[in-house]
């Protein structure tokens, strides 16, 4: 938005800015001006301090208060430090003087759109760990999450390896991507791969490239992740799941930071921070020969622990309720929250699949409630009881029974369709049919 006087100075500095991408709209004036603050969103606004109908420094607070995310830049034929000090006083973002040729417009535009989306990242990280800290509207209120926020907070800022642990379903993947927007490295590449995903013939031509004719299939020279999150951050989800010669290499690329492609003779230096996640417990990961020692304490420098729902239940309503909002204004309802019967249902079940199973539980509530608030009958789990004598006859746990009768009713309500059970549960599929296993639970 370009608010001055001069005809010649603001179709000079439009068609200057057309010329690179930018819209741009027109005021001549502060009345011009006002008709025009509800109709548009200005990113900057350029603005004369001196108008037929007001004063600059006056109109610098309205224009801030009804554009509050706009960036100003004042413009002066006559400059004075003591002017441009009050200005940038009022929420001016710079201070030019006039005449001004394009070079230095698209200069100062540039610099304010910066600053603009620095401001805006700054401010959405704030509210982010406001609310999960526990300020207004608190997602994470028990005291195992509001120290896992505590330690974020204290190490994203620092370039060290961070190993994330937690059941399947806990939250690794938003803890890491967390890391990474409050990191320096913010503005890098967020690379994630799942280990477990990757086929074994075809995670290190992944994960460190590959040149042609490396191995069958290998057409062309492939770059490799590693090197894609130049700057950046790279996740690598469920670790324990790479193979043992795998870890081997990625432990020799973390030490002397640089990685040779597969089939490749020329290694390249590597600049990336390395976020790892497992389900696994790493200990017993080791002991199994899942995880090797050395890898395992070369990028744990930082561990952080996320409890499973069961286990902090006071997170559990404020995150439905999160949940409810978004599914809710997805599907254009109007739905208020829970009712006390359903709240209370939703804090006493046990949650297996963790909050990846909670997400997928309000979601299908969402669709099938049919007043303003979700109550109890339009919760699935309300329909799975702990069957209490069979946890004792089969010497399972009151948990353990829980999350057998979950998966059986799933199972039930899926037709047996594991791949559809396992994504309900917020589980992997071989997850899964270890369960289906070790409860000795029937087709």
């Amino acid at each position: 938005m370009i608010v001055d006087d001069e005809a010649v100075l603001r179709e000079q500095a439009k068609t200057n800015l057309e010329s690179i991408g930018y819209e741009v709209s027109e005021a001549a004036d502060a009345a011009s001006l006002a008709a025009m603050y509800e109709s548009i969103q200005p990113d900057v606004v350029l603005l004369d301090l001196k108008l037929p109908d007001a004063d600059g420094l006056t109109l610098l607070p309205i224009v801030k208060k009804n554009w509050p995310e706009a960036e100003v830049i004042v413009l002066t034929g006559h400059g004075s430090i003591e002017v441009a000090v009050e200005a940038t006083k009022r929420g001016a973002f710079y201070f030019q003087t006039k005449p001004l040729d394009g070079s230095t417009l698209k200069l100062l535009v540039e610099r304010a759109l910066e600053h603009k989306q620095i401001n805006e990242e700054n401010s959405s990280l704030r509210r982010a760990l406001s609310t999960m800290s526990g300020g207004a509207s608190p997602i994470f209120q028990s005291p195992g999450m509001k120290q896992v926020v505590r330690t974020i907070e204290r190490v994203a800022a620092a370039d060290v390896s961070i190993l994330i642990t937690g059941e399947s379903g806990t939250g690794k993947e938003v803890i890491a991507d967390l890391i990474h927007s409050l990191s320096p490295r913010s503005k890098g590449p967020n690379i994630k791969v799942n280990c477990a995903a990757l086929p074994r013939e075809l995670i290190e031509s992944e994960l460190f490239g590959s040149v042609k004719g490396a191995f069958t299939g290998a057409q062309a020279d492939r770059e490799g992740l590693v090197r894609q999150a130049e700057g950046g951050t790279l996740l690598l989800d469920e670790l324990s799941e790479m193979p043992i010669d795998t870890q081997s290499k990625l432990l020799r690329v973390l030490q002397e930071k640089e990685v040779r492609p597969v089939g490749g003779k020329t290694s390249y230096k590597i600049d990336c921070r390395v976020i790892a996640a497992t389900n696994r417990v790493p200990a017993e990961a080791i002991k199994e020969g899942k995880m090797r020692e050395d890898l395992f304490y070369r990028i744990s420098a930082i561990s952080v622990y996320l409890p499973p729902l069961r286990d902090r239940r006071e997170d559990i309503v404020p995150l439905a309720t999160a949940f409810l909002k978004r599914f809710a204004a997805q599907a254009n309802l109007v739905l208020t929250g829970f009712s006390p019967a359903a709240a209370e249902i939703l804090r006493r079940f046990d949650w297996p699949g963790n909050v990846r199973q909670l997400q997928n539980e309000v979601q299908r509530a969402v669709l099938m409630a049919e007043g303003k608030v979700i109550d109890a009958p339009d919760l699935a789990v309300n329909n799975v009881q702990a069957p209490a004598q069979q946890a004792d006859e089969s010497n399972l746990t009151l948990m353990e029974a829980m999350e057998r009768n979950t998966i059986i009713q799933m199972l039930r309500d899926t037709r047996n369709n594991k791949l559809e059970t396992a994504k309900r549960l917020g589980i992997g599929r071989q997850t899964l049919y270890n369960k289906i296993k070790a409860y000795g639970i029937e087709a």
